[in-house]
């Protein structure tokens, strides 16, 4: 940090034959340091901008004219800054105010200027090229960095040591003060009005008038009147919500939103079967070996072709879902909504999202029979692939297709088919001789008759038998729900929702994937 020296002031602690001064000195006012003033306007001054030939400023305390208690006696026009020197009135708000300043207690001073030639930066800082300055005030903090109060110089009925103000720091290195310009785009300089206003570099402190005294200005009018309601309102604070957080209510409408639909649709489409209470693992049976019938040899009493039949026993393993969450017991009480209710609602529509996703995710990834769309804009390569589907299903089987799962994505390729003249392949309208219907506004089409499902989790999109009893892909559920246990250690709550899912490919050759 470099030093700006006082090279034009010479101030001294003595006065004319030896008597102590009542006098203050240092910056009021540094140069190209942007601040708010009092109305909340930001301010930079530039290097001249103050003239210090002028009518010297009064010594004001907080800005208010009715405690005038000194008058400037010197001003030097810096780069860095307006340096000045004060003198305190031998009166008595005079020496209390150079108690105060000796004490530390009014160790900064504000400036009251009136801008005759000003302009506005891009960020709406206000340029001040050209000001009157009006008066210097003491106070207890001070808007613009560096304006302070450096050297008191007291009587000796109030003791204090003169301090030496050979240099007074500032933050702007000497170095940078000889070089500072204004901006280099500056936008069309504003001259100021015969009368602008005042701009203080504090709020003033400021009596607000009784009701008999608005009224007297009132009926005098002119400057009174127009220096009373200018002071009112440069010394009214302004309040604003932040100011008031202790009495602003805080409303909760309605109740908590929740953007995603808790749906299963994949297992809503082919049903839930009950799963056996006890064991870790249950069987399904299942045919692996039919019985061939043949023609018996000509004649009569000749052997037939022998034949088996094998049903074989499938495990098939219970899987646990679940998830759990520890709540406060000052949660649990002073929440309103009751934070539980949410929170059990929230481990319900978890709990269906992943075992929905299991079931959807292990029935796509056993299917190995695929149909392929070549061009999923052309309504004749999706019926095309549909109708493979179905035949592959048919001969292995002699079952038919009943549901088309699909992703978004192949919902809307479907949705989006036309015709040759542009008519929708699937209308929802006007359906008559249509091959099915769809609709942007709900997932219950049935193009070429087959029951949509649209699904977001599953990976790809497939055709299959998945209803009756010969459905080819089962998914079996037991849902235990919500648990709970205290936790008195930390005053606590856990909760946990649970249940067991099992999946079982019965006939892979039921379903088509469609690539």
């Amino acid at each position: 940090m470099l030093k700006l020296t006082q090279q034009d002031l010479t101030l001294d602690a003595a006065g004319p034959n030896g008597m102590p001064r009542r006098t203050l000195a240092g910056l009021a006012l540094p140069y190209n340091v942007e601040a708010t003033v009092n109305d909340g306007t930001k301010v930079m001054f530039m290097p001249g901008s103050l003239n210090s030939g002028g009518k010297m400023p009064k010594l004001y305390l907080g800005h208010d004219s009715t405690q005038a208690v000194g008058l400037v006696t010197a001003m030097v026009d810096t780069p860095g800054g307006m340096m000045y020197e004060a003198r305190i009135s031998e009166t008595t708000l005079g020496n209390e105010a150079l108690v105060l300043a000796a004490d530390g207690v009014l160790d900064a001073v504000s400036v009251g200027v009136n801008p005759t030639r000003f302009s506005y930066d891009e960020a709406g800082t206000m340029i001040i090229t050209e000001a009157t300055w009006q008066e210097l005030s003491l106070v207890p903090f001070g808007a613009f960095a560096g304006a302070s109060v450096d050297r008191v110089s007291a009587s000796q009925s109030i003791p204090q040591e003169p301090e030496q103000i050979d240099n007074i720091e500032t933050e702007t290195p000497n170095e940078e003060l000889d070089t500072m310009t204004q901006p280099t785009e500056t936008p069309a300089v504003i001259e100021a009005a015969t009368v602008a206003p005042v701009i203080y570099a504090q709020p003033r402190s400021f009596k607000l008038p009784t009701a008999s005294e608005f009224i007297a200005a009132t009926v005098q009018g002119g400057n009174v009147l127009a220096e009373m309601n200018a002071r009112i309102q440069a010394s009214a604070p302004n309040i604003t919500t932040a100011d008031t957080p202790g009495i602003l209510p805080e409303i909760i409408t309605g109740s908590v939103y929740d953007g995603l639909n808790p749906i299963r649709p994949f297992v809503t489409a082919i049903g839930v079967s009950a799963m056996p209470q006890s064991g870790a693992t249950f069987r399904r049976p299942k045919i692996t070996v039919r019985p061939v019938v043949t023609q018996q040899p000509t004649g009569q009493l000749n052997t037939l072709d022998p034949s088996t039949v094998t049903v074989s026993n499938t495990d098939i393993s219970k899987l646990t879902f679940g998830t759990y969450v520890t709540m406060s017991e000052q949660d649990l009480d002073w929440t309103d909504p009751a934070s539980i209710n949410i929170v059990l609602n929230q481990l319900a529509i978890a709990y269906g999202q992943a075992t929905n996703n299991y079931a959807v995710d292990t029935c796509h990834g056993a299917i190995s029979q695929t149909s392929a769309v070549a061009d999923t804009t052309d309504p004749a390569d999706w019926i095309a692939a549909i109708y493979e589907g179905a035949r592959q299903i048919s001969l292995n089987t002699n079952y038919l297709p009943t549901h088309m799962v699909v992703t978004p994505g192949t919902w809307a390729a479907l949705g989006s088919l036309v015709d040759s003249t542009g008519r929708p392949v699937f209308p929802q309208i006007g359906a008559m001789n249509a091959p099915g219907q769809l609709s942007a506004a709900n997932w219950n089409g049935n193009p070429l008759g087959l029951v949509l499902v649209v699904d977001k989790d599953t990976p790809g999109s497939f055709m299959g038998h998945a209803a009756g009893p010969a459905a080819g892909f089962e998914f079996y559920e037991q849902q235990k729900g919500a648990i709970s246990v205290d936790v008195p250690s930390t005053l606590g709550r856990t909760i946990a929702y649970r249940g067991y899912a099992a999946s079982f490919m019965a006939d892979a050759t039921k379903f088509v994937k469609f690539v």
